[in-house]
């Protein structure tokens, strides 16, 4: 082998390990710098953890409330059925009263075909 070759092959061997050498360089910045991005969006995460909580805590507080109005709207809803129930039995026991006056007034037939029980005007009198 000639002087030549072995320069050519040293030369082929220095320039292969400074390849290899720069190469890691490079993947070790480019390891670093991602570390360090990482590191900044942990960093970012963490501040955002305090917009999270307090998102979390007004979030709560709306469903309590949304809870709280339901169940008010529940109770209302309830308190309406109970007072429609209270006037049907009013209406009822009037109509019963209006009947048992009409049955018990020789001025009105209660078989009449324009019979109302509903009416509570003042009895008609005789000229």
């Amino acid at each position: 082998m000639s002087n030549t070759t072995a320069v050519i092959i040293v030369i082929i061997a220095i320039v292969v390990v400074v390849a290899i050498v720069v190469a890691l360089l490079v993947r070790t910045r480019g390891r670093e710098r991602r570390a360090r991005q990482a590191n900044e969006l942990r960093t970012q995460a963490a501040g955002q953890s305090t917009e999270v909580e307090n998102a979390q805590r007004e979030a709560a507080a709306r469903q309590s409330a949304a809870d709280e109005a339901a169940e008010e709207a529940r109770l209302a809803q309830a308190r309406a059925e109970e007072s429609r129930r209270e006037v049907l039995q009013s209406e009822a026991q009037q109509e019963d009263t209006i009947r048992e006056a009409d049955r018990l007034d020789p001025h009105v037939d209660p078989s009449s075909p324009d019979y109302k029980p509903g009416d509570v005007s003042p009895p008609r009198s005789n000229p």
